[in-house]
């Protein structure tokens, strides 16, 4: 096996998004190159109400997909190809926007006015950015969670990983999207395919990912791969940008950690990018404001069904 070595390490920022919802962003809105096909990751994580209540009002997209997975809290999801639905804690909404869609995402809480969870932009090849666009949920019920003999806890989102399969399936960036949690103390190798770009997030505990000389730096610090800084902890709202290997390695810290660990195959593509618009193309980004502007944005006229 050959250990991934670290290639950044970044701490989430602060954002204001849709209405004024406080949040914190990995990444996204920059050169993306590094996490492609991924565009963006947000950590919608608050126990303000005033904070996200306002939510994400209409709004289109074309180009992408979305994967939102909740935590705490319900998201009410609405758009113009008539899909209605509420995604609770542990349930995942996929959206592909294809050739666009105007939808609307709003947080509502739990009854203790919690809101926690993430979503995820997958950008769509050129081949499929205009293909029809389509809506599932799926419940917490139908993900599967595998556990290791030493107690490591993997809930499955999308993907294959040690002999599962996830629900959420068709996603053009062939994603695996793990939920892991690993106990006080114990060190962890998981497979990630060479190939794939990947990176992990961690929301709960600490811990060290190993890098191939030695363990990584603090965040938003650039980590060479032959860095050799002393051990630190690897805090919540964290990022870990990973090179090219087999596979990656955490030791949790003493209250154990728990994180998002993503890969994806790189589409290798030109982007153009406004806002939620996602394209190849200067001028397929024009176009797009284009018929928003002029009323022909929406191709898709059949009702979307989602799965529930």
């Amino acid at each position: 096996m050959s250990l991934r070595p670290i290639q950044r390490v970044i701490a989430s920022k602060p954002t204001l998004e849709g209405a004024g919802v406080h949040l914190r962003r990995a990444f996204g809105f920059g050169n993306t190159t590094d996490f492609d096909p991924f565009l963006l990751l947000d950590d919608f994580r608050n126990d303000v109400p005033q904070d996200y209540l306002a939510g994400f009002p209409w709004h289109p997209h074309r180009g992408i997909e979305t994967v939102t997975y909740v935590l705490a809290g319900t998201v009410e999801h609405g758009d113009s190809i008539g899909n209605r639905g509420t995604i609770a804690a542990g349930d995942v909404q996929w959206m592909t926007a294809g050739s666009g869609i105007i939808h609307q995402e709003m947080p509502k809480g739990d009854p203790a006015g919690r809101m926690h969870g993430f979503q995820l932009w997958a950008n769509l090849p050129s081949s499929l950015k205009m293909t029809p666009p389509r809506y599932q949920e799926v419940l917490a019920k139908d993900i599967p969670v595998v556990k290791d003999d030493d107690g490591t806890e993997v809930r499955l989102v999308c993907g294959s990983f040690w002999g599962k399969k996830g629900p959420v399936d068709g996603i053009a960036a062939d994603p695996i999207y793990l939920d892991v949690t690993v106990p006080a103390g114990r060190r962890k190798s998981l497979p990630v395919e060479t190939t794939r770009h990947a990176f992990a997030y961690v929301f709960a505990g600490s811990g060290k990912f190993c890098n191939a000389s030695g363990p990584l730096a603090a965040p938003t610090e650039p980590v060479s791969v032959l860095d050799t800084t002393p051990p630190s902890q690897v805090e919540n709202r964290t990022l870990v940008l990973f090179d090219r290997g087999d596979e990656v390695v955490v030791e949790a810290g003493d209250d154990g950690i728990r994180f998002l660990l993503i890969s994806g195959r790189p589409l290798q593509e030109p982007v153009a990018w406004y806002g939620p618009i996602v394209m190849n193309t200067p001028d397929e980004l024009q176009q797009a404001f284009t018929e928003l502007r002029e009323g022909t944005f929406l191709k898709e006229t059949e009702r979307g069904h989602a799965s529930r």
